[in-house]
């Protein structure tokens, strides 16, 4: 079994991301790593496991934009605005990746996504909400495990743009 494997296994992150996490000299936060006995496929089920607010949850959402693979950060209190979307990337059209393009660009399940440590090069909008505290979990590539990060930090590895895309409230 190699070193990767190992370390991975021991903290319950993905293998690909515990080595994304290495490459980018991160490796320390492989220990941070959170497994929960649970899925926390969504926000409020990450939230509620990890005992912070929901908006600290940083959603890694999968769209496709005129058909090409985009990663939305959002925090997790907020939904993406779609229009907002498109009109950042010039897009004719923006809609939600299915679960098989998803896998298939990221290498992941839909609900363990994380920020990067990704298969395939895509583009990657931030949304600026998540500035808004010193620390943000996302999910470290299954179901069962989350990360800490300063949200600075996480958005730079992820090589985000930093935007406004989430739906306006009334």
């Amino acid at each position: 079994m190699t070193t990767s494997a190992t370390d991975a296994e021991g903290s319950g992150a993905h293998p690909r991301f515990a080595e994304a996490l290495r490459d980018l000299g991160l490796a320390d936060v492989i220990g941070q790593v959170r497994r929960f006995p649970e899925a926390t496929r969504t926000a409020a089920e990450a939230a509620a496991a990890i005992g912070c607010e929901l908006s600290q949850i940083c959603k890694s959402l999968i769209f496709a934009a005129d058909g090409v693979p985009v990663l939305v950060l959002m925090d997790g209190a907020s939904r993406v605005d779609v229009e907002r979307v498109r009109e950042e990337l010039g897009a004719g059209r923006v809609t939600r990746a299915r679960a098989d393009v998803v896998r298939e660009s990221t290498g992941y399940a839909i609900g363990g996504v994380p920020p990067f440590g990704h298969r395939t090069t895509t583009r990657v909008l931030a949304d600026r909400s998540l500035l808004g505290h010193a620390t943000v979990w996302a999910a470290a590539g299954t179901p069962y495990t989350v990360f800490p990060m300063e949200p600075k930090t996480l958005i730079a590895h992820a090589g985000a743009t930093l935007t406004d895309v989430r739906e306006r409230t009334a």
